[in-house]
């Protein structure tokens, strides 16, 4: 699981949560700023459910519906990254970007790993076929060893 965010990151996520809505034309609302903050703060891997829940235990007023229209502005930010694991989507933080893999266990936890050969393949196919990689995705699904 991701660990929260620093005050920094925190403030540097605010302030392009905030540039983005100017840009776009949309209203600055706190509860829009209260679920990235959410999503930073916690960190790791969640579904809407689990945020909207995790959001009104804190005590924050929220709606489904608001958390759905601020989940697809932060993606289109560049906040968040949406994934298919299985049958559900689920979100992490998109910022600061940073290459990573996951590996998806039957219980429906998610882990994370980095292996820097993950990244000598790909510049192996680049050069075999001819061709640049614009994205990746490497999704492992696993049950853990009993003992």
């Amino acid at each position: 699981m991701a660990e929260a965010a620093t005050p920094a990151l925190l403030d540097e996520v605010r302030e392009r949560l905030e540039a983005f809505l100017a840009a776009g034309g949309h209203r600055k609302t706190p509860e829009r700023f209260a679920v990235l903050e959410e999503i930073y703060t916690r960190g790791g891997h969640f579904d809407v459910d689990t945020l909207l829940e995790r959001m009104k235990q804190g005590g924050a007023k929220v709606s489904r519906a608001t958390l759905y229209n601020t989940i697809e502005l932060l993606l289109e930010a560049g906040l968040v990254r949406k994934h298919r694991f299985g049958e559900q989507s689920q979100y992490e933080r998109g910022y600061p970007a940073r290459q990573h893999d996951h590996i998806i266990l039957d219980n429906g936890e998610v882990l994370e790993f980095c292996d820097p050969r993950i990244q000598q393949i790909k510049a192996t196919l680049e050069d075999h076929f001819g061709i640049e990689i614009l994205h990746h995705a490497l999704h492992i699904y696993a049950r853990k060893k009993n003992g």
